[in-house]
């Protein structure tokens, strides 16, 4: 294949390497609200040679009592599945959804977790892909298994026990990008997690506003319009995204590399964490008015 992609691929480019050996493409539809749909749609339909990817099977561990809820997966697990998906360490990976790359983020990050930076979403997703009339396919891919050695980067990953420490600074070192929407940014509605509000200094930016209202990516340059007015000067190596549970503040870590804001980590445990302890402070707007 030509120069690897890392952030995002078009369709036409999907298409045109679709068949070409070295690539492996992962369809990420899931409903937190009926886990198994996105399954059921995969069966239905899917781009050719996808391997589907569910985000609590797959992608997650086991919630605990501690945890959040969806639980980064156990490293050893995950790269048996990589393997089994076909996945090995020259692969050129390729993740889909049909929610801006809301899910499908998760691959991008966990496989840059691993080391694995060869691997992008299609922009525009599955809608898209169909809206062109690409092709369909029902058949379920055997893929043969890879060769895939992992390097663990937990550069990439900001722990709740350090976001503590930096909130008993003087000075908090970190900047929290919270993707959440804003309202439940300020505590004014929360309709998945049983607390409202927000980890004390985050700032908002909410996932959505990353993409236009053709569903994909917005131009590099828009993004850091978004960005940079947050970040200031602000060291990338300093930046943490979170959200509700871990996987779409995945999508505002792909917005800062497209945007060329490099080097920021995931708070992978995210509000579902945090709120687990209740002695962890919260804000919210009335606190900030």
């Amino acid at each position: 294949m030509e120069t690897p992609f890392t952030t995002l691929i078009e369709p036409g480019k999907l298409l045109a390497h679709l068949d070409r050996p070295g690539l492996v493409l992962f369809d990420c539809r899931f409903d937190l609200g009926d886990t198994e749909r996105g399954y059921q749609d995969y069966l239905k339909g899917h781009i050719p040679h996808a391997v589907y990817a569910h985000m609590d099977r797959d992608l997650s561990s086991a919630i605990t009592e501690t945890s959040g809820r969806h639980p980064l997966p156990n490293p050893v697990a995950l790269i048996e599945w990589l393997k089994n998906s076909g996945v090995n360490n020259h692969s050129q990976v390729i993740a889909y959804d049909n929610s801006g790359g809301t899910m499908a983020v998760r691959i991008w990050w966990l496989l840059r977790w691993l080391g694995h930076t060869n691997v992008a979403i299609l922009d525009g997703g599955w809608q898209e892909w169909t809206q062109l009339s690409m092709p369909i396919a029902q058949e379920i891919p055997k893929p043969h298994c890879g060769q895939f050695i992992a390097t663990i980067d937990q550069s990439q990953v900001l722990e709740t026990e350090q976001i503590l420490i930096d909130l008993q600074e003087p000075q908090q070192q970190w900047l929290l990008i919270d993707a959440r929407t804003s309202e439940r940014y300020r505590g004014e509605h929360e309709p998945i997690d049983p607390v409202a509000g927000h980890i004390p200094g985050a700032v908002n930016l909410p996932l959505q506003d990353n993409l236009g209202k053709d569903g994909r990516f917005l131009a590099p340059h828009r993004l850091r319009s978004l960005y940079e007015p947050l970040i200031g000067q602000h060291p990338v190596e300093k930046i943490a995204c979170y959200c509700g549970s871990g996987v779409t503040a995945c999508h505002n870590l792909l917005a800062l590399e497209i945007a060329g804001f490099r080097g920021a980590r995931l708070y992978a445990g995210s509000w579902s964490e945090w709120i687990r302890d209740s002695r962890y402070p919260i804000a919210t707007v009335a606190d900030n008015p």
